[in-house]
């Protein structure tokens, strides 16, 4: 007898079911948030939204502040940038940002006017360096403050002394939706009529720079019975001739008008351009 051979038969490949892929959760955008030549006001601004905050972190990627611990490399979807430019190394790392930031807002005085320290601008830094600093050849400054802009491209410019938080909140969803920031542009006397604050220049003779000043604040000030200063910075169009005609009127000399206007905003173009007619009249000190 033959031994008939065994005939294995194929084995069937039953086909593995494929789990469906898990769905990867969309890219949140990055944000950074940079310090310039500035006092942290309006980064502080951004820790202090409380309650908003949370939904903030959740629906972006902080990915650069150093104020709150967070710090890895670009690009970003969106930097906000506070303080001045006032030496070189500030110029050469504002250069750097913008180039790895898709939009680039600045916040705050110094920031979109050069704030404070540009009153270095109307004097002799120099001179100025020699009477603080004990070795002033340490001390690396530019003869000028200067804002963001005057240095590379800006895609927004929030103002304040410090922002406000609802401003600022404003800004960032807007960007991140793509629309543009509801940010009003008329003057803080507009927020005193919506307060229901009584004029505090018609009422009590007070020096008030409400008329020329952006809104933002509330009419903060003048809720408290005192002139605005305008921490804000000019707002769009301002007309300085009448306002400035105003206070001359109510008492105040010309010397008096440059150091109201020389504040948070002296390098702001039209409070500096307003300056600097009323000094080349030469009624007032520089």
């Amino acid at each position: 007898m033959t031994r008939e051979a065994v005939v294995t038969p194929p084995v069937r490949e039953v086909p593995v079911p494929r789990l469906p892929e898990r769905q990867r959760a969309p890219r949140k955008p990055s944000v950074a948030v940079w310090k310039f030549s500035s006092c942290d006001g309006c980064q502080l601004t951004l820790l202090d939204c409380e309650d908003e905050l949370l939904a903030v972190a959740g629906a972006v990627e902080l990915s650069y502040f150093l104020e709150a611990g967070f710090s890895s490399d670009g690009p970003y979807d969106l930097s906000l940038v506070e303080g001045s430019v006032t030496n070189e190394a500030d110029r050469r790392r504002i250069e750097r940002v913008r180039a790895v930031s898709k939009h680039l807002v600045t916040i705050g005085a110094c920031a979109t006017a050069g704030g404070i320290q540009a009153l270095r601008n109307f004097g002799d830094v120099e001179e100025f360096l020699s009477i603080v600093y004990a070795s002033p050849r340490l001390v690396e400054a530019l003869g000028e403050s200067t804002p963001i802009s005057a240095h590379v491209p800006v895609d927004y410019e929030l103002r304040g002394c410090p922002i406000t938080r609802a401003q600022l909140l404003e800004v960032v969803l807007a960007f991140l939706h793509g629309r543009r920031a509801d940010v009003v542009a008329s003057s803080v006397c507009s927020e005193c009529k919506l307060t229901g604050n009584v004029c505090v220049t018609v009422a009590d003779g007070m020096a008030c720079l409400g008329p020329v000043t952006h809104a933002g604040c509330g009419a903060l000030c003048p809720s408290y019975k005192r002139g605005c200063y305008g921490c804000f910075g000019p707002m769009e169009s301002p007309n300085l001739p009448a306002m400035i005609g105003g206070l001359n009127r109510r008492g105040l000399d010309d010397g008096s008008v440059v150091r109201l206007l020389r504040s948070f905003n002296a390098a702001a173009p039209q409070f500096q351009a307003a300056t600097q007619a009323l000094i080349e009249m030469g009624e007032c000190p520089t």
